[in-house]
């Protein structure tokens, strides 16, 4: 489980970065998107990497671990939007921008910790494109549950839809090797 922790922090230093970087770039600009808009910004990404798992022929160059973090990413924005509401303007500065994003991951990070004891690292044994179909499954789900207007019967809700496609996407990322760590 260490060594799932380090990987898990390595990919996420990659994720902060840009997710930094755009918001030196274009400010809080995410701020205005709903849910459900967050939720198909995610799904194109979920889509696209199914799509070049699938097909030899590319014609954008850009590679599944890019898609990935951007599903870490808008994740962690969709989870920031359930706690401090959609705005009309940008509001955060990057410094409280970064202080969600943290907390945001280092809640969903929690989460894969208590799962993986639990599931005892079953996620290593899966391939990138079972992570792939399982993002895409709990994106249906989201959608199902957003056309629901929130009401479930059983369901664990959005939040932690959004939590388990955050840690789905790090571990394929760590079988990508964006860890810098050997599997």
């Amino acid at each position: 489980m260490h060594r799932t922790s380090k990987q898990y922090d390595a990919v996420i230093t990659i994720c902060r970065d840009l997710f930094q970087k755009k918001m030196k770039d274009y400010g809080s600009a995410w701020r205005i998107l709903r849910l459900p808009s967050l939720t198909d910004q995610i799904f194109i990404k979920a889509q696209r990497i199914r799509s070049l798992q699938q097909n030899t022929e590319r014609k954008v160059d850009e590679d599944e671990a890019s898609e990935f973090i951007g599903i870490i990413n808008y994740c962690t924005m969709a989870l920031i939007q359930i706690e401090k509401g959609v705005v009309d303007q940008p509001d955060l500065s990057l410094e409280e921008s970064l202080s969600l994003y943290d907390q945001k991951i280092n809640e969903t990070k929690e989460l894969m910790l208590n799962k993986n004891h639990d599931y005892g690292e079953a996620w290593r044994d899966m391939r990138v494109s079972s992570l792939t179909d399982l993002i895409l499954q709990k994106l249906l789900r989201v959608k199902q549950i957003e056309d629901n207007q929130g009401v479930t019967l059983v369901s664990e809700g959005i939040a932690a839809n959004y939590q388990d496609m955050i840690n789905y996407s790090v571990f394929a990322l760590i079988h990508l090797n964006l860890s810098n760590e050997t599997n």
